[in-house]
């Protein structure tokens, strides 16, 4: 039986792949959240990692605070680059094979087509910046990897933009939406599916992948698609937001090829 250890565990991936662990006898699973184990201490990561215990270290850790990451970039690049660096280094020396999820703002935004794992990165914000430094690392210290990017994650479980949408479109509020961006949305349970069909398969295919539900959409059509299927759209005001502003950059086309 195979080992599988899921750090931080209480996240919307974690959740989901907790969810799906009775489809995979196969695999024993132990889940830790930021709190069990903090991957910015490199002790803590060998107490849990040592004798070989784990086959696969599926990480889901991450700091994903876009707009906070601008204002707090050493919280930032100490979790994405030095805590997956530590990571890359144990289950190194453990032989345990590293699954680390990567993000769709590794890229610019500046290309017209579908990111192919091939094309250069260039992140334009301080979060797309740490998660490149992270996936480096692993390149650098690791052969037995998968780094999978995926974009706009959402799910049942945590904060989310499904969530907060439909949140608020059944308060009766009018809902501003920018259509400046074009991403593809995840369900996170067919990225846990994935990542667990990995494990199962038991795939060497080792490098970077890129994961997504492939139907590219401006968050103003994902709100569109949110509302319709969930029978809300002639209940609520949909408008497309003028002038939206963030404090992160944001890449504005960041659909990847499956």
């Amino acid at each position: 039986m195979k080992s599988v250890l899921v750090t931080g565990a209480n996240g919307q991936l974690g959740q989901s792949i907790q969810k799906l662990t009775s489809d995979y006898p196969q695999l024993n699973f132990v889940f830790l959240s930021s709190i069990d184990l903090d991957i910015t201490d490199i002790n803590s990561i060998e107490k849990r990692l040592s004798n070989r215990a784990f086959n696969y270290c599926i990480n889901c850790a991450a700091y994903t605070n876009v707009e906070n990451s601008e204002k707090e970039p050493e919280k930032a690049f100490k979790v994405n680059s030095e805590g997956v660096n530590n990571l890359a280094l144990v289950c190194k020396e453990q032989q345990t094979v590293l699954i680390h999820i990567s993000t769709d703002y590794v890229f610019d935004g500046e290309k017209e087509t579908p990111y192919v794992v091939s094309d250069p990165t260039n992140p334009i914000n301080v979060y797309g910046a740490s998660k490149l430094m992270g996936e480096k690392h692993i390149q650098e210290s690791m052969d037995a990897y998968f780094i999978i990017r995926t974009s706009w994650l959402y799910s049942e479980f945590g904060k989310n933009f499904y969530k907060t949408i439909l949140q608020k479109a059944r308060e009766g509020a009018n809902l501003n939406v920018t259509d400046d961006q074009i991403g593809c949305p995840t369900y996170a349970g067919n990225l846990a599916k994935y990542v667990l069909d990995l494990v199962a398969r038991e795939s060497k295919g080792y490098g970077i992948r890129h994961f997504t539900d492939e139907e590219s959409l401006s968050w103003y059509g994902f709100a569109e698609k949110i509302l319709r299927e969930n029978n809300l759209s002639d209940k609520v005001r949909l408008e497309k937001a003028k002038n939206y502003c963030t404090f992160a950059r944001r890449p504005k086309y960041s659909v990847l090829k499956s």
